[in-house]
């Protein structure tokens, strides 16, 4: 009697499982929040690959090798979802850089090769040590120059048992593991919802719970199977060589080698054995799948309902996207370890002469949190990495991490920047923080040359004063007006656009100024993310850098209350001649963090 089979297969991840289809893949994990992500994507149907995937015997080989690396790659991405990605080796990163493959292919490529080598190990060169050394000694003791076709025949059956035997004791050792026992849940879970499909019933927790957890396509039950078909196909060969008692063909190594070159046909004949089987349930088909089912007794445990849920939502994922081919894929937001993220920004920083304290900006910006608190994380998002990728990438076009980012911080206010603005700088908030030691509540001050109009913004948030904020370009005071209307300051704050002094017609207690001052012929000599990030308009000074301050020493006078007060921002060796520009006026220069004349106050008298 034929039974409803499902062409849905899967297999237990770290914490999760995956799901295969004829046309998708999707792969369900429960996060360390609690919540059941997914990750899925289109595949080929093996079928259409090649010919040879229709064909019995040969398919049943191409398919395990093609199963056995979707479920090594689905494995190593549930462990991302973690945390747990491979830290590459320097012969995986030496390998990645001349091949151009990426480091994950890789780091599976060799996990792959590891799994199989130890596979071949311990079911394949054990076994045939432990056969060959038994031939030794029989051959010692009883004096035959060759073992009797029938002798090597039992031989073989012999090394099949203990092949059987190492892989039972195997399976049990895994089933101590913790880690691999809830993975074991996990495999409950695939095939307890796979049963409750193929039993035509809905997929639910309640239904599924249940359904049994051995199933007839197992993976388990399909190595068993392995193993009993090898032995009978090894012991015939076995038999065969030594029935034509040439000597050569007895030699270990060359039996060893035609053993590994029957591989792919033991597992091609298996792979049809054990289809054949999962088609039909009577009592002979009963008989013969016992001993799978049997063993997947060790290798399934009872899951819990919320491990049912993982693996009935990757179920849903791959029928859905099998009979919908137009439902998009999904990615994993899966983790990397922040501190090698972290060593890799710095390293490219470099290029542009960045500190590293900027990887620290960029990942914490990106990560949502503040710069203090990443010392506590240890993994980063992929989205959040493909976030600060995006910011380190236009940073290492030369642009200011904070123009990149559009807004940085300002006497502890935040101020939205772009390219029609300067960047704020430290030498700026002493400016500030001078001007307020003159600047009395009920004042009325104007910010000169505004800019982003983050000197005003500082002094209407730090005293009840009346502020006008003036500059020449349009495309700065909407900048300006911007900020003003974020720190809701429209009532406090006037934007006025005026060359200077041009369109400014009241007189004011306190003036602050950071007017263009570097020297025409000096700015091409600047650092990249100045000259060719920030305005023209807000650098250029003149021949000398002083234009700005000679007129505004001119006009100052006209647009100052009696003991106004002027502050202005100067460059290097600037200040003592704007000092004397201002006559009749008290002045003084203040230095900035680094001790340089930074600051001019002039006041009137």
């Amino acid at each position: 009697m034929r039974k409803k089979c499902t062409s849905i297969g899967g297999q237990a991840v770290i914490e999760g499982v995956m799901m295969r289809g004829i046309n998708s893949i999707a792969t369900a994990v429960r996060d360390d929040n609690g919540q059941i992500v997914v990750e899925s994507q289109y595949v080929t149907p093996t079928a259409k690959k090649n010919p040879l995937y229709r064909t019995p015997i040969i398919r049943g080989f191409l398919n395990l090798i093609s199963s056995m690396a979707i479920g090594m790659k689905s494995l190593l991405r549930s462990g991302e979802v973690f945390g747990e990605d491979a830290e590459p080796s320097k012969l995986d990163t030496w390998l990645a850089k001349k091949t151009g493959v990426d480091i994950y292919s890789i780091v599976m490529m060799f996990s792959v090769i590891l799994g199989v080598a130890l596979s071949l190990f311990l079911f394949v060169f054990l076994p045939h040590e432990a056969e060959a050394g038994i031939s030794a000694l029989i051959l010692k003791l009883t004096g035959w120059t060759l073992l009797p076709a029938w002798v090597s025949f039992l031989l073989s059956l012999f090394e099949g048992l203990i092949r059987v035997g190492i892989f039972l004791g195997y399976i049990a050792l895994t089933t101590l593991i913790p880690d691999v026992k809830r993975t074991y849940m996990y495999h409950g879970a695939e095939h307890k919802t796979i049963a409750c499909f193929e039993n035509d019933l809905d997929l639910t927790v309640e239904n599924a719970r249940s359904m049994t957890r051995v199933h007839d396509r197992c993976g388990t039950a399909f190595m068993f199977i392995v193993m009993i078909v090898s032995i009978f196909i090894v012991a015939v060969v076995n038999g065969v060589l030594a029935f034509t008692e040439v000597p050569i063909l007895q030699n270990r190594w060359i039996k060893f080698l035609i053993k590994l070159a029957l591989i792919p046909f033991i597992a091609g004949t298996s792979y049809e054995v054990l289809k054949f089987l999962a088609k039909f349930d009577n009592a002979i088909v009963r008989i013969l799948k016992a001993p799978g089912l049997m063993l997947q007794k060790l290798t399934t445990k009872e899951p819990t309902d919320d491990m049912l849920e993982v693996a009935i939502a990757a179920f849903k994922t791959v029928q859905a996207m099998d009979n919908d081919p137009t439902i998009k894929e999904q990615k994993f937001d899966v983790k990397k370890t922040l501190k090698k993220v972290k060593e890799e920004f710095d390293e490219k920083l470099k290029k542009v002469n960045a500190d590293s304290s900027e990887s620290e900006w960029i990942l914490s910006i990106a990560m949502g949190i503040t710069r203090s608190q990443l010392k506590t994380e240890s993994h980063i998002k992929q989205s959040q990495l493909d976030k600060a990728n995006e910011i380190l990438e236009k940073r290492l076009t030369g642009m200011p991490l904070w123009k990149v980012i559009g807004n940085t911080d300002f006497y502890g206010y935040e101020i939205d920047i772009n390219e029609n603005v300067l960047c704020p700088r430290p030498e700026t908030e002493n400016l500030v923080e001078k001007a307020l030691t003159f600047i009395k509540d009920g004042n009325e001050v104007l910010d000169l040359c505004t800019g982003s109009g983050c000197i005003a913004i500082a002094v209407a948030k730090s005293k009840n004063v009346k502020v006008t904020a003036s500059d020449i370009s349009k495309d700065a005071l909407k900048v300006a007006k911007a900020n003003v209307e974020k720190h809701n300051l429209g009532e406090t704050i006037d934007i006025v656009e005026s060359d200077l002094f041009k369109n400014i017609d009241k007189k004011f207690d306190v003036i602050i100024s950071n007017p263009p001052y570097i020297k025409t012929k000096d700015i091409e000599t600047l650092d990249v993310e100045v000259k060719d990030f920030d305005p023209i308009i807000a650098l250029d000074g003149g021949e000398d850098g002083l234009d700005f301050y000679r007129l505004i020493a001119k006009e100052a006078p006209m647009h100052l209350n009696d003991k106004g007060v002027i502050l202005m921002e100067c460059g290097e060796e600037q200040a003592q001649l704007i000092c004397d520009m201002f006559k009749g006026f008290e002045t003084k220069i203040e230095k900035d963090l680094e001790g340089v004349d930074r600051i001019v106050i002039a006041q009137k008298g």
